[in-house]
């Protein structure tokens, strides 16, 4: 779904350029997916599986900005929940929050992300919460690249990280699909094996 709405891109030619500074044969936007109705239901649908099946009904859902505010948003419209929102900062005026919205210490949180790359910006948002005193039951994001050093961040944070599709599974349908030829295939390979060194 994500390849035919375009919200995955593949292109290891003409490659895009990171915030980071890393090159990447891959662009990822799943604000997209708000977009197209059925599609957006179908992921709603799967993410209140997920949270119902692995935590039962948390009492509040949290998205991470500005990505998952729109998912989150309907995650929580769905399971009858209160939503709030984690900025990457605190405001700089008025109430300077960095957590939008009414929770209680105590409360039992998912967090909403709709992509994890290395996991830094979305373990930011989980440290925010954790610094108002709630209980993070665990993180669901729509698509993973499978990075080592994500894995590896969620471990030391000690946050349990679901997702819906990752790189692995991207791949093997861009190539069933045609999306993607032999050389291309190769090219994709070597990226995610070390991302920060590819086409330098």
């Amino acid at each position: 779904m994500l390849l035919q709405i375009k919200a995955i891109k593949l292109n290891s030619e003409n490659f895009f350029q990171w915030a980071s500074g890393w090159n990447s044969p891959i662009y990822c936007d799943n604000r997209l997916i708000l977009s197209f109705p059925s599609i957006r239901n179908y992921v709603k649908e799967q993410m209140v599986k997920i949270i119902e099946e692995k935590y039962g009904k948390p009492d509040v859902i949290a998205g991470v900005a500005t990505g998952a505010i729109g998912l989150g948003m309907l995650v929580a419209d769905e399971m009858g929940l209160p939503f709030i929102y984690v900025r990457p900062e605190p405001k700089k005026h008025g109430r300077k929050n960095q957590v939008e919205g009414s929770i209680e210490k105590g409360a039992k949180v998912v967090v909403i992300e709709d992509l994890v790359s290395t996991g830094k910006s979305s373990l930011m948002a989980v440290e925010a919460l954790r610094e108002i005193e709630v209980d993070i039951k665990g993180m669901l994001a729509v698509f993973s690249y499978g990075f080592d050093i994500a894995k590896d961040n969620f471990k030391a944070a000690d946050v349990e990280l679901t997702t819906l599709s990752n790189y692995g599974i991207l791949i093997e349908e861009a190539i069933k699909k045609g999306y993607v030829n032999e050389k291309e295939l190769d090219s994709l390979q070597q990226w995610v094996k070390a991302p920060e060194v590819w086409m330098k």
